[in-house]
């Protein structure tokens, strides 16, 4: 064997790889080092992001000013109720009320939109209180009473459609419910009690200790959350419900006596859930009481999911 023989010793694979690292241009070497630090700079931020706390937005109550009043009862007056707050909080998150927008005041303007903080926030709480006016679903108001919160219908139905809009997840508390049948085009029974015949009583003076049972709807979302329950006890502090279906509205959950329905889902996004009854009321009422933490902890799930 030749001397020229032995220096031929190396694998044409290998030649082959020594001549295209060597004919490798120094761009392309520090491109290559550039997408690689790219690369390692944008898992550390996704992860920085998935790891910070979530900030859920609850809509605001509305007291307006009482005619003839003065001091704080001639200001119209925007608030939190405690229960839902901490409710949401007790999974580590933050909790900011989300004020309306009045765009056209004459004190102090601003350019600032409910679309702003959709897209900041990582998620929509529709809280209870006064009724939904049968204005915003083209109803005539049955009785002086029951003529609703307009304006507070508004500001809602701006910030649910934003909310929906931006991709976040959204759940409705009483009100919250029937306000996201209405944003769909449903109507609301202004008065179960008058409206249902051989109806509960679903509203009383014991308030929060007013119970009934209901059924979940088999397949739903609520059904597969408690597989092992398809009948609880809720509370019930509500004299209005859901009467037509909004589109793309399901029935999540009905009463077991009289069928009002309990809970709707808008099935066009990824969680857009109503619940009739308050979840937040239920642990300081009884062990009884479903417990609604994996629906909060479902909610909370999805705004992870899509805080991107």
């Amino acid at each position: 064997m030749s001397d020229t023989d032995n220096l031929n010793t190396t694998p044409p694979a290998e030649k082959q790889n020594s001549v295209q690292n060597a004919v490798q241009s120094p761009w392309s070497q520090t491109w290559s080092i550039l997408s690689a630090r790219l690369k390692a700079l944008s898992h550390t931020a996704a992860k920085r992001i998935n790891q910070r706390t979530l900030i859920i937005g609850v809509s605001a109550r509305i007291f307006h000013p009482e005619p003839g009043a003065i001091g704080l009862n001639s200001r119209t007056l925007q608030y939190l109720e405690e229960t839902i707050a901490q409710w949401v909080m007790s999974r580590n998150v933050m909790v900011l009320m989300i004020p309306s927008v009045n765009n056209n005041s004459l004190l102090h303007n601003s350019s600032i939109r409910l679309r702003d903080y959709a897209k900041q926030l990582d998620g929509l709480v529709l809280q209870g209180g006064a009724d939904v006016a049968p204005m915003s679903y083209a109803k005539a108001v049955t009785r002086p009473e029951w003529s609703g919160d307009r304006a507070r219908d508004m500001y809602e139905l701006e910030l649910l459609h934003e909310f929906i809009e931006a991709g976040k997840p959204v759940l409705g508390i009483c009100r919250g419910c029937q306000l996201i049948n209405v944003a769909f085009g449903g109507t609301l029974y202004q008065d179960i009690a008058s409206d249902v015949p051989n109806s509960i009583a679903h509203v009383s003076d014991k308030y929060d200790s007013n119970t009934h049972s209901i059924r979940l709807t088999e397949g739903g979302l609520l059904d597969g959350l408690f597989a092992a329950k398809p009948v609880a006890l809720v509370n019930s502090i509500h004299h209005q419900a859901v009467n037509t279906l909004g589109r793309d509205i399901i029935v999540e959950a009905t009463s077991t006596e009289d069928q009002v329905i309990e809970a709707i889902r808008y099935s066009k996004s990824n969680f857009v859930v109503g619940l009739q009854w308050h979840p937040e009321f239920h642990r300081s009422s009884g062990a009884e009481l479903l417990d609604c933490t994996v629906i909060l902890d479902s909610f909370l799930r999805t705004a992870r999911e899509t805080r991107f």
